[in-house]
């Protein structure tokens, strides 16, 4: 699933909620946390993956299965001299998917801070499709 506007409206015109957009294959925790260190890094060592995440092996290397599946990584396999290293790179859909994972966490951040009303508080609308989302409805008086 991809975030293309950042907000999306039900087929009542109603905008949908801004969880509505995070995108499953990107939000996990050692996913997002693979994307995020290969944006920074250009180009990142699986071992360096390893300690940072906090993930044995195994676990990390599923969540790179998953991504390069996805088309959101490159894998590259080389040497270090004459140790085998693993290299993973995000290619340009990588780089977008981050991105629009980023504007929906943003979008939601926002909406929180706002308390969910009508007023999206400072910034709303620019550049991020400004969500403000319908206020939440009271619950009803318990008697």
């Amino acid at each position: 699933m991809s975030v293309e506007g950042a907000s999306r409206e039900r087929s009542d015109g109603e905008e949908l909620h801004p969880t509505h957009t995070l995108d499953d294959t990107v939000h996990q925790r050692v996913r997002l946390g693979i994307l995020a260190i290969a944006r920074e890094a250009g180009q990142v060592e699986f071992g360096f993956l390893k300690s940072q995440l906090g993930v044995t092996d195994g676990n990390l290397s599923r969540h790179v299965k998953v991504l390069e599946d996805s088309g959101l990584i490159t894998v590259l396999k080389g040497y270090a001299g004459r140790r085998p290293r693993t290299w993973i790179a995000l290619t340009g859909g990588g780089a977008r998917a981050l991105e629009n994972e980023l504007r929906a966490l943003r979008l939601l951040v926002r909406r929180l801070d706002a308390g969910g009303s009508e007023d999206a508080g400072e910034g709303a609308g620019e550049g991020d499709g400004g969500y403000a989302g319908p206020a939440i409805p009271a619950p009803p008086p318990t008697g």
